[in-house]
């Protein structure tokens, strides 16, 4: 267990049906709102941390359908993307925010070095070593998988409305992204952005990045707006209708005659205990 960590807190991670059939590794990365109980609440109450600025609303009730649906692996956090963003580099841009959204959060305020380590060790690595591990089972199993990040966003961002349902988040592989985006714009009546209303090339994405580009896996994020999904039963139906096109998105990634990028990014990756 980690310092940072108490006997009573929760793992930094969940990982849901490890022995998924199906070629496609699901990753949930803003999960949780959990806060270690040596932070207290962070200086802000509850009812912030339940915004959006806390965790992806509905992201993983969606994930874990898909997960039980498509016969698929998942790994999703636990701690509140306030804690320490698990898709952003340590220490880097919007890693631990001192204000996010307009609410000023006193607890991630002049933070040392040592402080921002001990978030990182106790809820970051832990995710992202677990997410290389699954990669490595499947690989094992003599499979190169997927990685497909669902995340979930709010329907107004500063005062901008976002007319999207859906947003598919990719950089510079085709192979996911490409033929996600044409099997969901086949879906009646929903608007479908291609990186909106965020882009997975800004600087500050991670796990894409550190994961996915190495190994030559196919990937991409898919963004669901949040007043979709903000129920149990709303996101697992909105689940079920994505599965079919997730499915065969995968499938037209992984054909053998889909061409990877020619020179996947080199992340060097961490292992912490």
């Amino acid at each position: 267990m980690h310092s940072l960590l108490s006997v009573g807190d929760p793992p930094p991670f969940a990982t849901v049906n490890p022995a998924g059939r199906l070629p496609l590794l699901l990753l949930c990365d803003h999960a949780g709102k959990a806060v270690p109980s040596a932070l207290g609440s962070l200086g802000i109450p509850e009812t912030e941390l339940a915004r959006h600025i806390g965790w992806d609303i509905g992201a993983l009730d969606v994930a874990t359908e898909l997960s039980a649906v498509l016969d698929a692996p998942l790994v999703a956090s636990t701690y509140s993307r306030l804690v320490i963003d698990c898709n952003r580099w340590p220490g880097g841009e919007g890693s631990i925010p001192e204000t996010s959204d307009g609410t000023p959060v006193p607890g991630n305020t002049g933070l040392s070095e040592s402080g921002i380590r001990a978030r990182a060790d106790a809820c970051f690595w832990p995710y992202h070593n677990e997410v290389e591990r699954l990669i490595a089972d499947v690989a094992a199993r003599g499979v190169k998988p997927a990685l497909f990040v669902v995340h979930s966003f709010t329907p107004v961002m500063a005062g901008v409305r976002r007319p999207w349902e859906l947003g598919v988040l990719w950089r510079t592989d085709e192979r996911l992204p490409v033929p996600l985006l044409s099997e969901l714009r086949k879906l009646d009546g929903v608007l479908t952005g291609d990186n909106e209303p965020y882009s997975a090339r800004a600087s500050y994405e991670y796990t894409l990045t550190a994961h996915a580009d190495p190994h030559g896996l196919p990937h991409c994020s898919l963004e669901i707006r949040q007043d979709l999904i903000g129920t149990r039963d709303s996101a697992v139906a909105w689940a079920r209708r994505l599965a079919a096109p997730v499915r065969a998105a995968v499938a037209a990634a992984l054909d053998s005659r889909t061409k990877p990028p020619l020179s996947p990014a080199n992340v060097e990756f961490r292992q912490c205990g």
